[in-house]
């Protein structure tokens, strides 16, 4: 039996909570898409958690997942799907793209170019691909979430008026604020930087002489001093403070 809405919103909110820190009114307009069958274009820049938040949320529902990395060189077949010949038969068989999925992430769409730009276009409006003039249907649930860069235009296709109309919002992901940085700080060290260092020098470590191995211990703990913000406990704020002044936000 389904879930009632509210239920099934409560389950996304806690699990989502527990893995990404903010966005939480992105994320429940990302859900409500989802939910009413639509398309949704992200925008940030990277680093924001926008593909980690789709393929948790792509967990917790519990449908298909796949992602697509665009790239210029990226031509329709490789999302549609091709026709190949089996030479054990000859006889022609169709091999299903990513589209073949329920939720499809298509990250960075704007550097994909145009002509497999229009190949998406049939498939988010009739949830359906045409190869070779047959059309193979896709899932009842096939849903896109889109993310472009809004900083990096080198190398990037602006998307066409046609195909944004196919995208029932668009969801602008900012930075998160100073509290919800130091959040995500401490549940990235659970240890402490010195306990964190050890663990990675441990797990690298190889056959060798003593010199190297005490390289190696070197740069773990010079790594750990680093991720922790120097000897300081994180929750000083101090690797907060140090982001938001190199991205020109007040401190």
């Amino acid at each position: 039996m389904a879930k009632p809405l509210a239920g099934l919103a409560r389950e996304v909110r806690d699990g989502l909570g527990r893995v990404i820190v903010g966005h939480g009114d992105a994320l429940d307009t990302l859900f409500l898409t989802l939910v009413c069958g639509g398309h949704a274009l992200l925008e940030g820049v990277p680093g924001l958690g926008k593909t980690l938040a789709v393929r948790s949320l792509a967990g917790i529902l519990q449908v298909r997942f796949r992602r697509v990395q665009c790239t210029p060189d990226l031509m329709p077949a490789d999302i549609t799907g091709s026709t190949v010949l089996n030479t054990a038969t000859s006889e022609f068989r169709f091999h299903e793209g990513p589209l073949f999925t329920d939720l499809l992430l298509v990250d960075e769409i704007n550097r994909m170019p145009p002509r497999t730009q229009a190949a998406l276009l049939e498939a988010m409006e009739e949830r359906q691909v045409t190869v070779d003039g047959m059309p193979h249907e896709l899932s009842p649930l096939f849903s896109v979430i889109a993310t472009q860069n809004p900083v990096e235009f080198e190398g990037t296709y602006p998307l066409p008026e046609a195909e944004l109309d196919r995208f029932a919002v668009k969801i602008r992901i900012a930075y998160p604020d100073e509290q919800d940085e130091r959040t995500i700080l401490e549940r990235y060290h659970g240890r402490s930087p010195a306990a964190a260092a050890a663990a990675t020098v441990q797990s690298g470590a190889v056959r060798g002489d003593g010199r190297a191995e005490a390289r190696r211990e070197e740069r773990g703990e010079e790594r750990g001093d680093v991720r922790g913000g120097g000897r300081g406990d994180v929750r000083g704020g101090v690797p907060c403070r140090v982001r938001r002044e190199l991205r020109g936000e007040p401190v």
